[in-house]
């Protein structure tokens, strides 16, 4: 992998001027600002453009404007075959479709990109190998990890993405074990009860007043005054008291051990920022950008993770409360239309009710809500244009360790039906032909049930 980066390196040095094309998710975003960082301080011209995936009309498009040198970050692997006569340099984590001189993915190296290194930490390695004063882009690199979700599993980050963490503290981020509950810096002490999902609280999440509940017989006050609490205004005596209670909960609940392990794990602060702000934790940084370039406003996610925290950063903030808003929505909407179960699936379609750039958020959120099987893939369906649906797919870790792989799903049933999709083995995605719906829900029922077929033989 280094020996590589480095190659991708050497190429990026002798280029005359570099198009950047990276993808809209937190991930996407902190790999292009990896990448402008190593660019500018190459003194290479650049230019930068977000897609929400890489179809073949982009391929052509992006072919016929015929830039010195492309550069995918977060993208590529999957059309990687088709863009091989250009020899685009890309930093990718996705299943790749073909090789290439200048790919740098640790898929060829027998390493699962959902977890081995994200498109951010990729990119890294290689802006890295460009010049050591890039290190100090490890921290916002680790953002990007964290908001693909490489540590859910672990409750750290692990593999190469591990050692990057140590670039990231010499860089000033912190690598601290504490709860790994969403909304430490900017969620009230209620709040981060109420919405505790992985584990959740026993009789206790979702019901905001048996969450001050909860904390009046621990005596732990939920407010300061007329302030709330924060996480992080407690003692180290009151937060060990709030999980030793949720442990015990979880244990008598029958929940087990795997539950209570997941309360605390490796979470990564930036010291730099101030409290109370979501650019000081990594989780809630990357849910910051996610609610601009998944709303048309990439440039304000640029621009944050690049640093700015002016008014950029004003309008992220404003993108953010709006992006929080569509998430309950989006929940609300699909418990009123229910899910649909199939042989070895269950879907919902939300039409035009859910953005097709946060569907698939909503699809993995699905699985914490009440009722929903855990045991099956969740597939979700958005409006993409006026003849296109966009699908994203969910599993949870345990289908993907009984061998379902929707990377794969994706890219045959949406092959069968004229479309084209890929991912990774838990979360995947798809743009296919409105009209196909069925046909290709059909084809993804089948081939999960071949997955978990030929895992079981």
């Amino acid at each position: 992998m280094l020996d590589q980066a480095a190659v991708l390196a050497d190429r990026l040095r002798s280029a005359r001027s570099v198009k950047v094309v990276s993808h809209i998710d937190a991930d996407g975003l902190t790999s292009a600002a990896v990448a402008v960082r190593a660019l500018e301080r190459l003194g290479k011209p650049y230019e930068v453009e977000f897609l929400k995936s890489l179809r073949p009309p982009d391929v052509e498009r992006l072919k016929d404007e015929n830039p010195d040198t492309l550069w995918f970050t977060d993208l590529g692997a999957g059309a990687a075959a088709l863009l091989s006569d250009v020899e685009p340099v890309i930093t990718d984590h996705h299943v790749p479709t073909a090789g290439g001189r200048y790919h740098l993915n640790c898929h060829f190296s027998g390493e699962d990109g959902s977890r081995y290194l994200s498109g951010s930490t990729t990119t890294y390695l290689v802006a890295r190998a460009i010049d050591r004063a890039n290190r100090d882009m490890a921290p916002v690199a680790v953002v990007g990890c964290v908001g693909d979700l490489q540590d859910t599993d672990a409750g750290r980050l692990v593999g190469m993405n591990a050692a990057i963490v140590e670039d990231a503290r010499a860089a000033g981020m912190l690598a601290a074990v504490d709860t790994r509950y969403f909304g430490r810096e900017t969620r009230s002490l209620v709040k981060i009860l109420q919405y505790a999902d992985d584990p959740c609280v026993p009789g206790v999440s979702g019901r905001g007043e048996a969450c001050a509940q909860f904390l009046d017989g621990l005596h732990v006050a939920h407010h300061h005054g007329e302030d709330e609490r924060r996480w992080g205004h407690l003692s180290t005596e009151e937060r060990r008291r709030v999980l030793s209670a949720i442990a015990k909960s979880l244990l008598s609940k029958g929940y087990g051990h795997r539950a209570v392990r997941r309360l605390v794990g490796e979470v990564y602060v930036l010291p730099g920022e101030a409290q109370g702000e979501p650019v000081r934790d990594a989780k809630e940084f990357a849910t910051l950008l996610n609610s601009t370039a998944r709303y048309g406003a990439a440039d304000v996610g640029l621009a944050i993770a690049l640093g700015d925290r002016g008014e950029m950063y004003a309008r992220g903030l404003e993108l953010l409360k709006g992006h929080r808003q569509n998430l309950v929505a989006g929940i609300q909407l699909v418990k009123e239309k229910g899910l649909t179960e199939r042989n070895h699936l269950q879907w919902f379609d939300a039409g035009s009710g859910i953005r097709e750039t946060i569907v698939g958020i909503v699809a993995g959120m699905m699985y914490n809500a009440a009722g929903v099987r855990r045991d099956l893939p969740i597939f979700a369906f958005a409006e993409a244009d006026a003849e296109h649906v966009k699908v994203s797919g969910r599993a949870a870790r345990s289908l993907v360790a009984a061998g379902v792989n929707l990377a794969e799903v994706m890219r045959v049933a949406a092959g069968k039906v004229g479309g084209a999709g890929g991912g990774h083995a838990p979360a995947a995605g798809a743009t296919i032909p409105r009209a196909k719906r069925d046909e290709f829900l059909a084809a993804a029922d089948d081939a999960i049930g071949e997955q978990l077929a030929g895992r079981k033989a």
